[in-house]
């Protein structure tokens, strides 16, 4: 018997996107997948037991709902509206869901075109990382009309929990807010790790202090012992996609007349962790750029 649930289209099968396109398939969601790079599409498609689309056009044919979990808005653009792209073929009444981490401006500017050929465009970017996309528990901010959200709400549901923001644009900004707070609790917590090991603090017992205190933050509690003190930073965010998301920020701030001194410290802090560690670098080996400015490891003894 045919499927009554909507046909997703889903665009970029990277670090995020697979586990979350993999959890709509676990909910029973008829899905094809496309990737600028065809050895993720097919790889995705083969673990799956799917076919993979030929091009972003057959996607938009066949699809009712359309999913976009891109790198920027400069890519989220060209998908859309570039040669063959998306909107070549979407019919009157599709939804598109745009998860990506873009710019506000450029997202309402997208819904508006869209729009103009009856195609509804809301943003609807993610916290939680890769553990939380593979098991369905995201936080996504959705920014649209509520009567559009409400209507793809069993498939945000099958990703994580919604929390509405506002208007088209709201959910990207809020993305980008998320993670200028998310970045500075970082930055502070690892000069405070630093701190206390030249202090003579072991490290491990000053994380378990600020879970149990008020500096507990999201890094003291997923990232300070499993991706610093382990030494692996391999949580699967790279240092670009938080320069680009506090980048993002620190634009919000500027085009509304918004002075933000330490967003601008914090942007300008993790801009030259990118250019010393490399724009792939994943986030948390932020960390080695603070050791290094103040001479000494986390947690290990300074020379004599």
């Amino acid at each position: 018997m045919a499927s009554t649930l909507p046909r997703i289209g889903f665009v970029g099968v990277g670090a995020m996107g697979a586990p979350m396109a993999g959890c709509l398939l676990k909910a029973g969601y008829p899905l094809s997948v496309f990737d600028n790079n065809p050895d993720r599409t097919a790889a995705f498609a083969k673990e799956h037991g799917i076919e993979p689309a030929a091009s972003l056009a057959e996607l938009g044919k066949e699809a009712d709902v359309i999913i976009t979990i891109l790198p920027n808005s400069a890519i989220v653009q060209d998908v859309l509206f570039g040669t063959q792209g998306l909107a070549s073929s979407l019919r009157p009444g599709a939804v598109v869901i745009e998860m990506t981490s873009g710019i506000p401006s450029k997202t309402v500017a997208f819904s508006e075109r869209l729009a103009e050929q009856g195609v509804v465009l809301f943003d609807a970017p993610v916290s939680g990382g890769v553990p939380r996309a593979r098991t369905g528990e995201l936080t996504i901010m959705a920014g649209g009309e509520q009567a559009d959200i409400d209507a793809a709400r069993p498939i945000l549901n099958a990703l994580g929990s919604v929390i509405t923001t506002g208007k088209v644009g709201t959910g990207h900004a809020m993305k980008a807010l998320n993670n200028l707070v998310s970045s500075a609790g970082f930055l502070i917590g690892i000069e405070a790790l630093i701190i206390g090991s030249r202090f003579g603090i072991d490290p491990e017992t000053m994380v378990d202090v600020l879970n149990v205190s008020t500096g507990m933050n999201n890094s003291t509690q997923k990232k300070f012992k499993q991706y610093v003190l382990s030494r692996k930073f391999d949580s699967g965010f790279a240092m670009s996609l938080m320069v680009k998301d506090l980048t993002i920020a620190l634009g919000i701030a500027h085009e509304n007349n918004v002075n933000a001194p330490f967003a601008d410290l914090c942007r300008n802090l993790w801009a030259g962790a990118s250019a010393v560690l490399g724009p792939q670098a994943d986030h948390t080996a932020v960390a080695l750029l603070s050791e290094q400015l103040a001479g000494i490891q986390i947690g290990k003894p300074p020379e004599q």
